[in-house]
């Protein structure tokens, strides 16, 4: 299951999976999406790796760096969200 996290100024969703144990470690996905006038741009980062295993369409190199560096500013609130089953909002 996919959790929404937050929408970017530009109009990219980020969302991310529950905890998902594997080999001892708690992973989670988070994936980045927009609308394009094909379909969507999108990606995929796993955490705690920050190792990028999916995306197709125009997300640039810089903007997939933007993206690292917002994960590694925000991995332990995405943490605590995906151990509660996502962003609670009243």
């Amino acid at each position: 299951m996919m959790y929404p996290y937050m929408a970017l100024e530009d109009g990219t969703e980020v969302v991310h999976s529950q905890i998902i144990s594997r080999d001892g470690t708690d992973t989670v996905l988070v994936h980045f999406e927009r609308p394009n006038d094909d379909g969507f741009d999108s990606a995929r980062c796993e955490l705690p790796s920050y190792e990028w295993t999916s995306w197709e369409g125009r997300f640039s190199d810089e903007e997939l760096r933007g993206f690292e560096e917002y994960l590694r500013n925000n991995a332990h609130l995405i943490y605590r969200y995906a151990a509660s089953g996502g962003l609670k909002v009243a």
